[in-house]
Order: C-alpha cells, then structure tokens, then sequence
C-alpha cells in the first residue's frame, strides 16, 4: 500500500513539473505566497490560462489556494514541496540533445 501512495505523489509531482508554465508557478511559489494577477504577469500568460495551470496543481495537491476578502492568494501546500524543489534544481542532469530535440513537442524528456 505504502508503494503505490508514494507511485501516486510521484506522479503528481512528475505532472505538475512536466509543463514549463506550471514549473514556473511552482518555482515562483516556493519563495512565498503570490496573487494570481502577480504570478500571470510574472511567467507571462494569460490569467485564464494561469487559472488552468493554477487548478491542475491544486487537484495535484501541489498549491492551496488561501481566501484574503474578494480575492486568494496562491502557496505551495506544504513547505517540502519548495525544499523538493531546491534539491531538485541542485541536481545537475547530464542531458544527451539528439535525446530531447524538443522536449515540448514529444514530451520524451
């Protein structure tokens, strides 16, 4: 049973990091909580489509959303998710390119 919990948090975690806006989001979120409107200017798209990513990570899990009046802002769960995080980017990754030409397009790496 212990097995398939932690198969099910992996997977989420690989999900949430497989797409570069939801990475950002993570990323920005691992120094503290932000707005919505912050987070969209800041990565760079759209607010709905940051809504999008936003609801992934909260169906993974990943982010709460915490109500402040009419509005909410966005945190990371719990605080190992940015510790995760920080190990992760700590990491260095030997990457073959003839592998991954184009990570976004076939999702390979």
């Amino acid at each position: 049973m212990e097995t398939m919990i932690h198969r099910d948090a992996l997977s989420r975690f690989g999900n949430a990091l497989s797409d570069k806006t939801r990475t950002e989001v993570l990323l920005s979120l691992r120094t503290g909580p932000r707005y919505p409107s912050d987070l969209a200017e800041q990565i760079g798209v759209s607010r709905q489509i940051l809504s999008n990513h936003l609801a992934c990570l909260r169906g993974c899990g990943l982010v709460v959303a915490v109500p402040e009046g009419r509005r909410s802002r966005y945190e990371l769960a719990d605080p190992r998710i940015g510790r995760a995080l920080e190990d992760l980017i700590g990491l260095v990754l030997a990457v073959d390119p003839s592998c991954c030409p184009d990570a976004d397009a076939d999702g390979c790496c």
